[in-house]
């Protein structure tokens, strides 16, 4: 399979062959990240974008919107390069507030506040359906879903503590995502995940 050209491999991926996607992985994971190191300059910026990369090219061929024959690499770069922008531009407005702005008033904010008995309300019963959510996933998707948002492991030591691969690591996190979703569409909670 290491011989097959990366379109062969993503098509054999799409066709449901996981090892052809730890293929394209092992084949592309070096430069890819040398890719992203080398722009964001913070290893662990670029260790979440790597990986964020590989989720969002699984997501896409597996839902079969994938088309870019002859450029696999070139597609995963782009998908790399529109998550890094994603990630500055949100750093940026998180970290921008100015003074003279408007009518805003800086230091009358809510996120300046201690909070008040409605906002404790809430933050407790959000904490309470997530939790009964991630209770009611199958036990390897809660497994990952816990390893990555309670310890934020990344998936490659999520993948070495399970002993799976990085590819099926990552798609228990899909699939736990879409469950929890599915999960809170039914029981009509709000989430956000």
């Amino acid at each position: 399979m290491v011989a097959l050209p990366d379109e062969s491999l993503v098509a054999k991926y799409a066709s449901g062959c996981n090892e052809a996607f730890d293929v394209l992985i092992r084949r592309h994971q070096s430069r890819l990240f040398s890719y992203i190191l080398s722009v964001v300059k913070n290893r662990d910026m670029a260790d979440d974008i790597f990986q964020d990369t590989f989720v969002k090219a699984i997501m896409t061929i597996r839902q079969g919107r994938y088309s870019e024959s002859g450029q696999f690499f070139s597609w995963l770069t782009r998908i790399a390069h529109n998550l890094i922008i994603d990630t500055f531009r949100q750093a940026k407005a998180e970290n921008v507030v100015s003074a003279d702005a408007g009518e805003t008033d800086v230091l009358n904010r809510r996120e300046l506040s201690e909070g008040n008995i409605e906002d404790h309300l809430a933050s407790v019963q959000i904490d309470c359906d997530v939790r009964r959510l991630v209770a009611a996933l199958p036990d390897n998707q809660r497994e990952v879903l816990e390893m990555r948002y309670y310890r934020d492991m990344s998936f490659k030591e999520i993948a070495d503590q399970t002993n799976v691969s990085i590819n099926t690591a990552l798609g228990r996190m899909r699939y736990a995502i879409i469950n929890m979703r599915r999960l809170a569409e039914r029981n009509h909670i709000a989430l956000t995940v």
